[in-house]
């Protein structure tokens, strides 16, 4: 009735206007009509490929096993007063039933037991072939039934003769032609079937393929935006490099200008022991001084040190990031092995419209290495500032020193 079952097109729900099973056989199961109709769902889906005439013969032998299939109930009485009894007409015969049973009948005549059937006005007469055996009568309730049961035992039992007939050689040669035409259906629904379902694994291939190429689009994405911050972080630590050096100069400058200054003023206070007094406490402040400086300037050239070796280490990171790349766009994307590979210290970029691959690589924050290197520098140019403005100061002093001691010798 629906086809080959397709989730697509068969949601739940479109059995619910079907009366799917007999009100008695759903009262023997506690189960909602929802669990009824996935039951049978599941059970639609697993009989794919089956013609419509198929599944009615199969739906016939399984019916035809069942104790009420094919049989026509009436109600029928022994006398005219009361109706207390059924009667039923089926294949195999004439059967009595109670009232109240319509499974296990009270009596039953085979039509091979039957000789004669017959009725007048509403009284139906049932002779056994015995005849011996107690004639049958009963009565019903109308006219019109008793001609109904007439005409229902007269088919059943003229189909009866048939079976049990050898059939002609024309039935025989219809009933051949028949099975070839079922085994030529039956061969052709199976072509179909082997069709359909070579269509729905070549679509679900095709599905897998384009899943597949899009997590390789996003993996190539991926590893180009990786790329791309490894070689932001390169940039970035050579620029703090570079500046930790010229610090560093800077500073082993300044240091050795102020152990000169250290050394004139050592000279100059030997002139006189105030003068060596005075001129130890500026040697001790000079020294005090030289020493931050030297300190600093060794720290400075360490940093830089490192600075070179997180500038080398973040280079060779980008260089096996783009090394990778390249190897998987040779994986996945033949076509494009053509291109030359790219050098470590190579700065053109990689680039890919669509997908990524994902690297374990060292994301390094770009903004806060900017604000490190910004901040020490600040605090380079602050304290070169008060350092030169403290030899500024401590050469005035001399110069203060050495015009009155050119004075004394005046005056004296």
């Amino acid at each position: 009735q629906y086809g080959d079952y397709d989730p697509n097109f068969h949601e739940p729900g479109f059995l619910a206007h079907d009366e799917l099973l007999p009100k008695r056989v759903l009262r023997q199961y506690q189960l909602t009509a929802e669990m009824w109709e996935e039951k049978i769902t599941a059970w639609y889906a697993e009989h794919r490929g089956i013609a419509r005439d198929e599944a009615e013969m199969n739906y016939l032998k399984i019916a035809q096993d069942l104790e009420m299939y094919g049989v026509n109930y009436f109600p029928i009485a022994q006398n005219k007063n009361h109706t207390d009894l059924l009667l039923g007409v089926d294949a195999k015969g004439i059967h009595i039933y109670s009232i109240n049973n319509r499974f296990s009948p009270n009596k039953s005549f085979e039509w091979s037991s039957i000789r004669n059937i017959s009725y007048s006005e509403k009284e139906l007469t049932i002779k056994p072939l015995d005849k011996k055996a107690e004639v049958f009568k009963f009565f019903s309730s109308q006219l019109k039934v008793n001609k109904l049961i007439f005409q229902l035992c007269i088919g059943n039992h003229d189909l009866f003769m048939r079976r049990r007939k050898v059939d002609s050689i024309e039935i025989q040669q219809m009933k051949a032609q028949a099975r070839e035409e079922k085994a030529r259906k039956k061969m052709e629904n199976q072509r179909l079937a082997r069709e359909k379902q070579l269509r729905e694994e070549a679509e679900r291939a095709k599905e897998e393929l384009e899943r597949r190429l899009f997590q390789l689009e996003d993996e190539a994405r991926q590893a180009n935006e990786a790329l791309l911050r490894s070689q932001e972080a390169a940039e970035l630590l050579a620029e703090k490099a570079q500046i930790a050096e010229e610090e560093a100069k800077l500073l082993a400058q300044n240091a050795a200008e102020a152990e000169q200054e250290r050394q004139r003023l050592e000279i100059t206070a030997l002139k006189s022991k105030e003068e060596k007094r005075l001129m130890e406490q500026k040697m001790r402040e000079a020294e005090l001084i030289a020493v931050k400086l030297v300190k600093e300037s060794d720290r400075r050239a360490k940093e830089a040190e490192h600075l070179k070796q997180d500038l080398h280490e973040a280079r060779e990171a980008e260089r096996k990031a783009k090394q990778k790349l390249l190897d998987i766009t040779r994986i996945n994307y033949p076509h494009m092995a053509k291109y030359p590979q790219y050098s470590p210290g190579d700065s053109r970029d990689v680039n890919f419209d669509k997908g990524s691959i994902k690297l374990d690589l060292k994301d390094i924050d770009l903004k806060r290495l900017s604000f490190e290197i910004e901040r020490e520098r600040l605090d380079y140019l602050e304290k070169s500032r008060k350092f030169e403005d403290r030899l500024k100061e401590l050469k005035s002093e001399i110069q203060a020193l050495k015009l009155e001691e050119k004075q004394a010798g005046l005056y004296s």
